[in-house]
């Protein structure tokens, strides 16, 4: 209980001095902006403008939907001869929904706050994305969206994008949403992005959705959302090819990290699996749900996950794989290490009948693959329950593996500590001790990580300049 109540009192100072963000609502001139910083970027721009060279105004309270639009359609046609970049000055900036262009820069000045308008009609309804299906509704478009783009950079020096996702959360909860939620920054079918040294509160949905993307860095990002805030998931990478997630901070009202790969027959028809995905050096607070999740999203498929490195504070799960008959698909080769966890209600947790189909025509015949999950080196205390494993009746997930892996009980655990069903799998070195379906390997074993690198931890970063 004392460890429980020092775990809260934590959580509760990191938050207080993370949320007290406050904002300079000044005006500076291009050289005081152009001497501010270097700053690193998969590649350097030629051209450079200022918000407010567009008419901007930074009051918080003047809509600059048409200004980062216009602004952006400018600046495109520089795409060609170098590149542009837009700098976000310190100021209140209120905007609905605005696209991005390629060859592109959007930094945004630490004492410049990005604030989403609350005026829906700022916000246009786009077709449902294609493995989620097309009997859907529809979905509002995100803050920051861009489709089709090639070499984009979203940063700052710790600027912030606030969702002011109030008025979303209490409209979904009371169950008047008639489209989805829109996210904070979407980037489709793209390539070569990053997001960097950021700071994101209070989306109204999901905060970060790469989706069927490739070549993504995701690294020095804050995410801040109330515990008791629906879907507002940190980082998702969606049917994504070669991305890494590092160096981030997450408190959430959903899973800090979640893997996906469209649903049900439409991500199957869809067919694009989320792979070679590196996640580390990630912090995490989400009191109700999971540090890493893969799905329940996953009938694209979702293989070659790596995480290590990992800080999970008061969080519900750590690594938690969600499926579900209908989902199809597969979730493969996932390698987990050096995790290290403080009051967990799991450490391991994998669903097999996570139910939730939004739409008709799913197929009862479509089994989902799990097979090489790997855990390794992990450290929890404070632990409620060790593992709930539930497979599917005769469609077991194999080929489990955990390793020197130690797990402290709060003062009242579950009196079962390792409830398993439908899995199969190996451990070595575990306490308390496994399932008899994960029987200990009679001699000392340690699971398998990678150690070839995957090519986007090659990228290197170029050091530009907001000067021109």
């Amino acid at each position: 209980m004392e460890s429980s109540r020092k775990s809260h009192a934590i959580v509760a100072m990191v938050l207080l001095g993370l949320l007290c963000l406050t904002v300079v609502d000044c005006r500076p001139c291009h050289q005081q902006l152009q001497d501010a910083l270097d700053f690193p970027a998969l590649n350097c721009r030629k051209h450079s403008a200022v918000l407010t060279d567009f008419g901007g105004v930074g009051d918080g309270k003047t809509s600059n939907t048409k200004v980062f639009n216009d602004a952006i359609a400018k600046l495109s046609g520089k795409a060609k001869d170098g590149g542009a970049q837009l700098i976000v000055p310190p100021g209140k900036w209120l905007t609905g929904s605005f696209n991005l262009t390629s060859h592109f820069t959007l930094f945004i000045h630490k004492d410049a706050v990005i604030l989403a308008s609350q005026d829906e009609s700022e916000w246009p309804v786009l077709p449902p994305l294609p493995s989620y299906g097309e009997g859907s509704a529809g979905r509002y478009g995100s803050l920051i969206y861009g489709t089709n783009l090639t070499d984009v950079v979203i940063t700052g020096n710790n600027g912030t994008i606030n969702g002011q996702g109030e008025p979303w959360w209490k409209k979904f909860k009371d169950g008047k949403m008639e489209y989805t939620r829109p996210c904070l920054i979407e980037i489709v079918f793209s390539d070569q992005i990053q997001l960097s040294n950021l700071t994101l509160i209070n989306s109204p949905s999901w905060n970060v959705h790469p989706t069927y993307s490739r070549n993504i860095i995701i690294q020095d990002i804050t995410i801040l959302a109330p515990f008791d805030s629906e879907n507002t998931d940190g980082i998702n990478p969606d049917s994504c090819t070669n991305t890494l997630i590092q160096d981030s901070f997450i408190v959430s009202g959903d899973d800090c990290v979640a893997v996906k790969s469209g649903i049900d027959h439409y991500g199957i028809r869809f067919n694009m699996p989320t792979q070679h995905l590196l996640i580390r050096r990630l912090t995490c607070i989400s009191p109700r749900s999971a540090g890493i999740a893969l799905g329940s999203e996953m009938s694209g498929g979702i293989k070659d996950v790596r995480a290590e490195d990992i800080t999970l504070l008061n969080t519900e799960s750590s690594v938690r794989i969600k499926t579900g008959i209908g989902r199809g698909g597969y979730v493969k080769d996932i390698f987990v290490r050096r995790i290290n966890m403080q009051t967990m209600k799991y450490v391991f947790w994998i669903t097999g009948d996570y139910g939730s189909h939004p739409n008709p025509g799913w197929d009862p015949k479509a089994l989902p693959e799990i097979k090489g999950i790997n855990y390794r080196d992990m450290v929890a205390e404070n632990v409620t329950y060790s593992a709930r494993l539930d497979g599917i009746a005769n469609d077991p997930f194999t080929g489990i593996c955990i390793s020197n892996v130690t797990i402290s009980l709060t003062e009242k655990p579950k009196e079962v500590q390792w409830n398993c069903t439908g899995v199969t799998g190996v451990t070595s070195r575990v306490t308390p001790p496994a399932c008899s379906a994960l029987p200990a390997s009679e001699k000392e074993i340690d699971c398998p990580f990678p150690e070839g690198k995957l090519p986007i931890e090659e990228v290197k970063l170029k050091t530009c300049s907001l000067a021109n």
